[in-house]
């Protein structure tokens, strides 16, 4: 090679060389990308060590950007590609190295020069992981003594055809409150009713019943077909504090009607004959085809006041017709006050009505076999006129299925045996008595208002018979859980309160809670006051 290539090529090493440090130094002050960092270092060409420039980077440097210039991202998860690379120190007391869980990768995103001109992005945190829901306060879970049949007690949902309605599990935090003055079985044991008591007022009941049945039986009466139907509280064995109220049907078959349902109700009926043979005692009740309900009752009044007159050894009086009650109240003022209500029912043995086909639920609590030999029994209708805008239809009757509910009561286990002698307890009917007790004892304590005049009974029934039905398992039911599955029928009422939708048990287009029939202000009334017993360990519980 002449001198004078040998010269050019030599001008040609030093010019690389210059412009290799130029990059190092603006490198060093400067961020770059990081593609620029993952490629390896380019192998300069070979130079004279005399002429070697200074700040020329070292084999074990690489260019990395500063810490305070890198992004959050890479600050806490540096990725596995540049650990090798990079140069580490140990952490001082002011920093420390975030952990990332093991497995876990980022994904790198590509920086540009804002990033490092803005200084370190603040990246928004990921979701928390959802945790799991606390235990509510005052359970037995909570506590540590949750056991299997708590874990399956949870309220009664309401339950329209084809709809569920989730009720919220019942907050348990008052019972350690109220524990020590809470005992629902010394509660009880002040409702059981004495057998001489009970005796004493059923040969007096007896007596007038039988008196009176003979007289309607009678060859002039146009009721001389009744029979006698013990239903009630007290032949359902749930009565609670004292003997003294007894309700007694009369039915009386009526072959070959036809039912017209009212305005959609599914409770309430007109009734004609198919067919009114001549000599048919209940003719003169007919008003344009219809069986009036309002006229039966009015006859069946009369006869019943004119004949309680010639009963000897019994001071017995009729009390005021209630308007819209179907019921001909008797009252035994000695040896001891009794009240006894005697209904006038319509025996009918057809088909139970199209309104009734979804009620009566107990497939899965009594079985599909009972529910079929139920519904095989007769249905009844009852003078109780349907209301609408604040006025009564007199010509409607009442579906009525008291008999049924006596039978449900009776056998009210899913073993056979359930509550007999020598069979498996339940606290079923405790709970009933309690809750019945419950509102006996609000409407005695509030008796001077009016909010709780339109409750009865009947509304605690139903309630129990739904609690009944979505806690169909005996074992759900056991003596020991009383004070939980009384909560637990209370809390499904008070949702029905809350919700004002009480399910008629038989028909389930019928709502005992509608407004037409119970107002709001009374249902808020009595919600409260059952929250404030319910809270406090039930204080109205030893007022009496």
């Amino acid at each position: 090679m002449d001198p004078q290539h040998r010269r050019a090529t030599r001008s040609a090493s030093k010019a690389a060389a210059s412009t290799l440090t130029a990059s190092v130094q603006i490198t060093k002050g400067t961020p770059t990308k990081p593609a620029q960092t993952k490629s390896a270092p380019t192998k300069a060409a070979p130079t004279k060590p005399a002429e070697r420039n200074p700040t020329q980077m070292k084999p074990s440097e690489c260019l990395v950007v500063p810490d305070a210039a890198q992004p959050e991202e890479q600050m806490c998860c540096p990725t596995r590609a540049s650990a090798p690379r990079r140069k580490k120190s140990a952490p001082g007391p002011q920093e420390r190295p975030h952990v990332r869980a093991r497995g876990a990768r980022t994904q790198k995103a590509p920086l540009s020069a804002e990033d490092f001109l803005d200084g370190p992005r603040i990246l928004p945190e990921p979701p928390a992981a959802r945790e799991p829901p606390l235990p509510r306060v005052g359970s037995g879970c909570e506590r540590g003594a949750c056991s299997a049949r708590e874990q399956k007690s949870q309220p009664w949902p309401m339950e329209d055809p084809g709809q569920h309605l989730l009720v919220p599990a019942p907050n348990l935090a008052w019972r350690e409150a109220s524990s020590c003055s809470w005992k629902p079985r010394a509660v009880l044991d002040k409702l059981k009713l004495r057998r001489c008591e009970i005796s004493a007022a059923a040969e007096v009941v007896n007596k007038l019943v039988d008196h009176l049945l003979r007289r309607l039986q009678s060859s002039q009466s146009e009721f001389k077909l009744v029979e006698k139907l013990c239903t009630g509280s007290y032949y359902e064995q749930v009565k609670v504090s004292s003997p003294n109220e007894f309700d007694i049907m009369f039915k009386l078959d009526v072959p070959r009607i036809e039912l017209e349902e009212y305005h959609n109700s599914g409770a309430h009926y007109f009734v004609k004959f198919k067919r009114n043979p001549k000599g048919n005692p209940l003719s003169q009740f007919l008003e344009n085809e219809v069986l009036s309900a309002s006229k039966m009752l009015s006859k069946f009044r009369e006869i019943i006041k004119e004949e309680i007159k010639n009963i000897e050894d019994l001071d017995v009086i009729m009390e005021r017709k209630k308007r819209g009650c179907p019921a001909v109240t008797l009252l035994i003022r000695k040896p001891k006050e009794i009240s006894v209500d005697i209904i006038l029912a319509l025996q009918v043995k057809s088909s139970w009505p199209a309104s009734t086909l979804e009620g009566l639920c107990i497939q899965g609590w009594l079985g599909r076999k009972v529910r079929r030999d139920l519904r095989l029994q007769p249905f009844y209708l009852v003078p109780k006129h349907a209301k609408e805008e604040g006025h009564f239809q007199e010509n409607t009757w009442r579906l009525s299925f008291s008999h049924i509910e006596k039978d449900i009561l009776k056998n009210h286990g899913q073993c056979k045996t359930c509550c007999e002698t020598d069979g498996v307890r339940c606290c079923r009917k405790d709970c009933l008595k309690l809750m019945k007790y419950l509102l006996e004892q609000l409407k005695k304590k509030h008796g001077h208002r009016k909010e709780l005049k339109k409750f009865c009974s009947y509304h605690v029934k139903t309630a129990f018979f739904h609690a009944c039905t979505h806690h169909p398992e005996d074992s759900q039911w056991q003596p020991g859980d009383l004070e939980l599955c009384f909560d637990r029928c209370l809390e499904g009422f008070l949702q029905c309160l809350r919700r004002d939708r009480l399910i008629n048990y038989f028909i389930p287009g019928h709502n005992l809670f509608s407004q037409d029939k119970v107002d709001k202000i009374s249902k808020e009334f009595l919600l409260k006051e059952i929250e404030y017993e319910r809270n406090n360990g039930f204080p109205v519980f030893k007022e009496s």
